[in-house]
């Protein structure tokens, strides 16, 4: 059978992910850390998808990350950050700087497998009723958002928190979190991050 995708796991600790990804067709390889996955990417840049761990010994996450994103043989591989906090600041951070998506430890695997078809079909640009960007969002971002929300959604998407956004638009964080309520309702998303991922999958359209 063929497997479904090349899968690069690059985690100190992957024998959760090393076991039961193979069980789903996928086709898997593993780094213990950044340095071995930099390593293998060197020689092999043939992969799918790459899970990557963010808390790892002798390079973190967002280093291999960075790494990856600079380099023109591997700069267009989707990559899934996997990470213990579960901080939506950061997260957007990490977004910004070259992740396709995020999960949060602990996670069931079901959700992780969701990411990763998601991940893969929203890069290969297949057509589905399920891509995340509908015509009702793109409608939504030109024409349903305030002024005020706009600049709320723009700072978001460059990685600010609520305080800096208050501060740049000389309002109060709870102004700020009224208007944030208000964006989630227009644009049909739970949370900042599937927010973000919502403006720069429009964006590379």
């Amino acid at each position: 059978m063929t497997a479904l995708g090349k899968i690069l796991i690059i985690d100190d600790n992957p024998k959760i992910l090393e076991d039961a990804l193979p069980l789903y067709d996928y086709e898997t390889r593993t780094a213990t850390d950044g340095l071995k996955a930099m390593e293998i990417l060197s020689q092999n840049t043939n992969f799918d998808i790459i899970l990557l761990d963010v808390m790892m010994p002798n390079m973190s996450g967002w280093d291999v990350l960075k790494e990856i994103r600079q380099n023109d043989k591997t700069k267009d591989i989707p990559i899934i950050m996997i990470t213990a906090i579960n901080d939506e600041t950061k997260i957007v951070k990490g977004l910004k700087a070259g992740a396709d998506d995020y999960i949060v430890k602990p996670f069931v695997l079901p959700n992780l497998l969701a990411r990763i078809e998601a991940v893969l079909r929203r890069c290969k640009n297949t057509k589905n009723e399920n891509i995340q960007i509908s015509t009702n969002n793109a409608k939504a971002m030109n024409s349903e958002l305030t002024p005020k929300e706009s600049s709320i959604v723009e700072f978001l998407v460059k990685g600010l928190d609520n305080k800096e956004i208050a501060a740049k638009l000389n309002i109060t964080e709870l102004t700020v979190k009224t208007h944030l309520r208000n964006i989630y309702k227009k644009l049909n998303v739970k949370n900042r991050t599937q927010l973000v991922l919502m403006v720069m999958q429009l964006n590379s359209k």
